[in-house]
C-alpha cells in the first residue's frame, strides 16, 4: 500500500522536525531584524510568510525560508539610506516581482552548474560559521545575537576575544552543557532515539529553562539575566499588536533609490537561495530534486507578502534547512509547521518563549555546526584526489574568511580551472619525449572534441616528426568545433605535406552543424514489451 502523499499525510512524522526549526528560527529572526535596523516583528512576519506561503509553494521537501544573515548588510545600508523602513517594504514589494519574473524566465536553471565540491565547501563554511557565531551564546556572552557574517570583518577584531573572556556566565556554560548531553543522548540512545514526537531539542530547550528558574529561586549567581534570554515583543493587547506592525509607503515607488534596492535585493537573494536549494538537495537522504524555477516564483511571492505586511526580504537558509534534514524531515510540511508554530507562539505565548536562555539555543545550533562540518567529509575529499579536495577547501576557507557570495564565486572559479586544465589535456596531449621513437600514432578522438580540447591536440600534432604516419579516428565522434576541424584540416592538407607525415583520417563528417540541433544526440531509447 502507497503512502500518502497529500500536504498533510506527514504532520505526524515531520512535527519534531518542524518544532525543532521554530526553536532554531525564531532567535534567527529576531537576531538579523535587529541587525538589520528593522523592527523586531519584520523578521517574525518573514519567518512565518517564509514557513507557511513559500513552504506551501516550494517543491523543495527540506529547504526552509526566512530572513537570511546574508542580506543583513543590504538592508541596513537600504533603511539607512532611504530614511525609513516603510520605504524599504517597497523594495521587498520589487524584489518579489523581479524574482517572479526570474523564474517564469527560468533563470532557476543556473543552478545545474554549481559543482558538488563547492556546494559540500559551502555546507561545511556554514557549518563552521555557526560553530563559531554560537560558542559566545555558549558561554553566555550575548552581544549580538546575529552579528556579522564572519570573524573576518575589517579584519580580525581582537577586543572581540577579550570581551568574551570578560563575559563568560559559569550559569550559560551549565545549560549548554546540560542541552548538549540531552542532544547527544537523543541522538546516541536507540530508546530515545525511536520517540520521534518528543525532538530532544524541545527536551533540551525545556530542561535549559527549568534549570534557569532554579538558578533565579534559588537567588544563584548562575541564574541567566533577560539579557541572555530570547526577547520577543509582548503586545498588552490587539491594538498593541497592531501597532507593532508597520505597512508600505507607496510613494517609495517613485523613488529610484527603492527599485535599484529592489533589484539589489533579488539578484543577492536569488542566488542564495539558488545556493541553498542545491545544498538541501543534497541533505535530502532521498536525493529528491527541486524545481528551481518553482521554486524563485516561490520566493517572490513569498517577498511580495512579507513587504506588504511589514515583514524583511527572504530567502531559503541553509542553517533552517541543516536543522530541519538533521532533525529527520521528510517533506516541506516540517516548513510549514516551524511557520504555524511561529504564528501561534508570537501571538499566544510570547513570555514563554521569553524564558528560553540564549545558551540552549546555541548548543542545538552547535550540534548542527558538527554534523555540516564533520571531519569525515573533509577526509573524504582528501581521498577523491587534489581536483576535488583543492576547489572544496577553497570554498570553505573563502566563505569563513569573507562571505557566502564571495566564497561560493572563488570556489566557482577555482573549480572551472581545474575542469579547464583536465578537459585540455585529457586523452590527446602527449609529450615530445614519448613521441620521438614513434614510427606511428593513432588518435582516436573523444565524442565530444570542444574548443577546450584545442591546445592539448595542437601540442600533440606539433610534436610529431617528419616521416611519420598518423592515423586520426573520429568515427566515435559526434561533435568538432570547428576551430579544432579547421586545425586537423591545416595539419594535413599542409604541414604533413611539407614534413613528409602520412595523414590518415578516419570517420570525420562533412558537416557537425546537424548536432547543435539534435537533442537527442547522447539518448538511446529501448522499450520493454509489456506481459
Amino acid at each position: 500500500m502507497k503512502k500518502s502523499k497529500s500536504l498533510f499525510g506527514g504532520i505526524k512524522e515531520n512535527f519534531p522536525s518542524g518544532l525543532v526549526v521554530f526553536l532554531v528560527a525564531l532567535p534567527l529572526c529576531l537576531g538579523i531584524a535587529l541587525a538589520s535596523g528593522a523592527p523586531p516583528l519584520s523578521g517574525i512576519i518573514a519567518g512565518i510568510v517564509g514557513g507557511l506561503v513559500v513552504g506551501a509553494l516550494s517543491n523543495s521537501n527540506i529547504s526552509v525560508s526566512g530572513p537570511a544573515a546574508g542580506l543583513t548588510a543590504i538592508v541596513l545600508t537600504a533603511i539607512t539610506d532611504l530614511g525609513a523602513f516603510e520605504l524599504f517594504l517597497c523594495a521587498g514589494i520589487i524584489a518579489g516581482l523581479i524574482q517572479l519574473v526570474l523564474g517564469f524566465a527560468r533563470a532557476g536553471s543556473i543552478s545545474n552548474y554549481f559543482p558538488n565540491n563547492v556546494i559540500e565547501g559551502m555546507l561545511a563554511a556554514i557549518g563552521i560559521i555557526i560553530i563559531i557565531k554560537q560558542i559566545p551564546h555558549a558561554l553566555g556572552f550575548d552581544n549580538d545575537y546575529e552579528g556579522n557574517e564572519t570573524l573576518f570583518t575589517n579584519g580580525i577584531n581582537f577586543n572581540y576575544f577579550s570581551e568574551l573572556a570578560g563575559a563568560v556566565h559559569p550559569g550559560a556554560i551549565i545549560v549548554t552543557l546540560v542541552s548538549v548531553g540531552v542532544l547527544l543522548a537523543w541522538d546516541q540512545i536507540p530508546a530515545l532515539k525511536r520517540m520521534k514526537i518528543l525532538p530532544g531539542a524541545l527536551v533540551a530547550v525545556v530542561i535549559g529553562i527549568l534549570l534557569n528558574e532554579a538558578f533565579k529561586m534559588s537567588g544563584s549567581s548562575l541564574a541567566i539575566g533577560t539579557e541572555h534570554l530570547v526577547s520577543l515583543p509582548v503586545p498588552q493587547s490587539l491594538d498593541d499588536f497592531k501597532n507593532l506592525i508597520i505597512l508600505p509607503d507607496f510613494n517609495g515607488f517613485l523613488n529610484p533609490k527603492v527599485w535599484i534596492v529592489g533589484a539589489t535585493i533579488a539578484i543577492v537573494a536569488s542566488i542564495e537561495t539558488l545556493l541553498c536549494i542545491e545544498a538541501s538537495d543534497r541533505l535530502d537522504v532521498q536525493r529528491r530534486i527541486t524545481d528551481t524555477n518553482l521554486e524563485l516564483k516561490a520566493q517572490g511571492i513569498g517577498n511580495l507578502i512579507s513587504s506588504f505586511i511589514g515583514g524583511l526580504p527572504m530567502t531559503s537558509v541553509v542553517v533552517r534547512s541543516s536543522a530541519n534534514a538533521n532533525a529527520g524531515a521528510t517533506s516541506k510540511v516540517s516548513a510549514m509547521i516551524h511557520g504555524v508554530l511561529l504564528l501561534v507562539c508570537v501571538l499566544s505565548i510570547p513570555f514563554i518563549l521569553n524564558l528560553i536562555p540564549l545558551s540552549t539555543l546555541a548548543a542545538v545550533l552547535l550540534l548542527v555546526g558538527y554534523k555540516l562540518a564533520k571531519p569525515a567529509t573533509f577526509k573524504h575529499f582528501w581521498h577523491l584526489g587534489k581536483f576535488q579536495f583543492i576547489p572544496f577547501v577553497a570554498t570553505v576557507v573563502a566563505i569563513v574568511a569573507t562571505d557566502l557570495l564571495k566564497g561560493v564565486g572563488i570556489g566557482l572559479a577555482i573549480s572551472v580551472f581545474y575542469i579547464l586544465q583536465g578537459n585540455m589535456k585529457r586523452a590527446y596531449y602527449l609529450s615530445r619525449e614519448k613521441l620521438i621513437d614513434a614510427d606511428g600514432i593513432t588518435m582516436k578522438l573523444a565524442e565530444e572534441v570542444s574548443f577546450l580540447n584545442k591546445a592539448a591536440i595542437k601540442k600533440t600534432l606539433k610534436n610529431i616528426k617528419s616521416n611519420s604516419t598518423v592515423t586520426i579516428d573520429a568515427r566515435g565522434t559526434s561533435y568538432i568545433a570547428t576551430d579544432v576541424l579547421e586545425m586537423i584540416q591545416d595539419f594535413a592538407n599542409i604541414r604533413a605535406k611539407e614534413e613528409d607525415i602520412n595523414v590518415e583520417l578516419l570517420g570525420f563528417k562533412t558537416s557537425y552543424r546537424d548536432y547543435e540541433t539534435d537533442e537527442d544526440s547522447h539518448i538511446v531509447i529501448t522499450h520493454k514489451r509489456a506481459m
